[in-house]
């Protein structure tokens, strides 16, 4: 018997159709690409989830925290948008409190898709 996913990942996509956060893990090393995707995939099935995988960033933000390569930790943003997990944004972080620029880009492109549902939906 299949285990359906609590909280299925979807990646933000512009306008465009770029997807930054896709963008993003393709362009790490596989070793990275398949520890982050793990850990996504742990919070899928397993949300809600707290720490050490997941902490609230506020404002409806979340964080998936990942331990990578070279002692490196990475980060994806992400938001429970409409039953799905919405990855916003991946960095690998280099300071210890998550950058206001990095928030400030997450929360952004989060408004950004809720101001298209609601265009859709009218």
């Amino acid at each position: 018997m299949k285990v359906p996913k609590k909280l299925p990942a979807i990646f933000y996509a512009t306008l465009n159709g770029t997807e930054p956060v896709r963008e993003w893990l393709q362009g790490l090393d596989e070793d990275d690409r398949k520890l982050i995707g793990d850990d996504i995939r742990r919070a899928e099935f397993a949300w809600p989830v707290g720490m050490p995988l997941c902490r609230s960033l506020g404002r409806g933000l979340w964080e998936i925290r990942s331990n990578v390569t070279d002692r490196r930790i990475a980060r994806v943003i992400f938001a429970p948008f409409e039953g799905r997990m919405l990855l916003l944004h991946g960095f690998i972080k280099k300071v210890r409190k998550t950058p206001k620029t990095d928030l400030d880009l997450a929360h952004k492109r989060l408004k950004e898709v809720s101001t298209w549902e609601r265009r859709t939906r009218t």
